[in-house]
């Protein structure tokens, strides 16, 4: 039994590694501000002896380090996420990641904690060496463009993490997640598949942005919470990067195409250009595939869940919840 802190714990990704740890015995201690995090992901977990929820901000620094001292491990998931939240709060953006994650850092160094910091597959901007690997160099957008913001905060917070480990001499450990998806992922903030899958369960058009020829991998949550669970406790893992997804590739334009059969939905796919659905000069990644051979080698890590199966727990979430399904996601 460890004493566990999760950073962002009210979010999509946090809640399902929540539970794990509890399943598993942990006392697990949250702090979330609720900004893209929900309440309702985690009110099944409040009344869990073992479970401890904070409604703040790691931008606060002395309740940080309060909670940070009391725990063995943190698990660092807060951060802004989604492409619309991105264009819409760039300053939040950075300020969120960057000094967010120093003050996580910052604290664990001085109680000398092991952190696992969830970065991302945007770290990789618009290379274009396919599959990705942790070692590969980076290509990244002008400034002017808002979307480079966030991998740009992200990979400083890698470096970051990383410079702790070598001057402090901090146990960090860096997941970079691929396109994570499953039950209570909202679509609002740019998610892909849940919007699709809303769209589709109320027979709205399935919008799909740009060409639809770009692609992505989507790794269902239940696997990733497996993976960030596993790297935490493997020693190995420390000072290391790791990605974590599923190598799977699928088109945009196929994915509103399988996510429309299996829902059985009528809804027509439609195809939105980017100057319409973002702000003027929008840059994408075209591709995002990820090299799982590190990740695999160490623990073992391979996705068990199939994106079929995964739109299928993404619907069912929705159908679920049939007031979120009216809102719009």
């Amino acid at each position: 039994m460890a004493s566990v802190l999760v950073t962002g714990g009210a979010g999509f990704i946090g809640s399902h590694l929540c539970e794990l740890l509890l399943d598993r015995g942990d006392d697990v201690s949250i702090i979330d501000n609720l900004s893209t995090g929900s309440y309702r992901n985690i009110a099944h977990l409040k009344d869990k002896k073992r479970f401890r929820i904070t409604i703040g901000s790691i931008l606060d620094n002395e309740l940080l380090e309060r909670m940070v001292e009391r725990v063995d491990t943190v698990f660092h998931l807060a951060a802004v996420v989604g492409v619309q939240r991105i264009i819409d709060a760039p300053v939040d953006t950075i300020e969120t990641n960057i000094l967010g994650s120093h003050n996580v850092l910052n604290a664990a160094a001085k109680y000398h904690k092991l952190v696992l910091v969830a970065s991302t597959s945007e770290v990789y901007g618009k290379a274009v060496s396919y599959p990705f690997r942790e070692d590969d160099d980076t290509i990244y957008g002008p400034t002017t463009k808002r979307r480079w913001s966030y991998a740009c905060s992200k990979a400083m917070d890698e470096f970051l993490a990383l410079a702790y480990a070598q001057e402090r001499g901090l146990p960090v450990i860096i997941a970079r997640l691929f396109n994570t998806t499953g039950p209570r992922q909202t679509g609002r903030y740019g998610m892909v598949l849940p919007r699709f899958v809303a769209q589709a369960l109320r027979g709205e058009p399935i919008t799909v942005y740009g060409t639809g020829k770009q692609s992505r991998c989507f790794a269902d949550v239940a696997d990733v919470a497996w993976a960030l669970l596993n790297l935490a406790d493997e020693p190995k893992a420390i000072g290391r990067v790791f990605n974590v997804g599923n190598p799977v590739e699928i088109s945009m334009a196929d994915l509103a195409i399988r996510v429309k059969s299996i829902t059985n939905s009528t809804s027509e796919i439609r195809f939105v250009p980017y100057d319409v659905a973002y702000p003027s000069g929008f840059e994408d990644m075209e591709r995002r595939v990820p090299s799982i051979d590190r990740i695999a080698e160490l623990i073992g890590f391979q996705p068990r869940l199939t994106l079929d199966e995964t739109i299928r727990r993404v619907a069912d979430g929705l159908l679920q919840d049939q007031p979120s399904v009216a809102e719009g996601y």
